[in-house]
């Protein structure tokens, strides 16, 4: 094949490569990034004491204010991992509230 045959041959498809790549990435599904775990609370079952644990993960680092059902509520301080614990609070239900959040607790 000569020259002048190869270019008008190859010349369009070539170029069609070039105009067929970005549609061929636009294609591809977009994965958007992990979102950040949502904050969670949960107390442990009532223990010997009559009393339970109350424990949380996924906050940010900082003061975060307790609230419970049974009269308890205070700041706590959550850790640089995000987790938090208070031992031996009254039986009851409790919330979390950090920022404009308010986390519910299981448990």
């Amino acid at each position: 094949m000569n020259r002048c045959t190869r270019i008008l041959v190859l010349g369009p498809l070539v170029a069609a490569s070039f105009v067929t790549a970005p549609a061929a990435l636009a294609a591809v599904p977009h994965i958007p990034p992990a979102a950040v775990p949502a904050a969670t609370c949960s107390t442990s079952g009532v223990l010997e004491n009559g009393k339970v644990h109350l424990s949380g993960g996924g906050f940010s680092p900082g003061p975060a204010y307790v609230y419970g059902s049974a009269g308890f509520g205070g700041t706590v301080e959550i850790a640089q991992n995000g987790g938090f614990q208070v031992m031996d609070v009254p039986p009851g239900q409790y919330s979390v509230r950090q920022g404009g959040e308010l986390t519910q607790c299981s448990g």
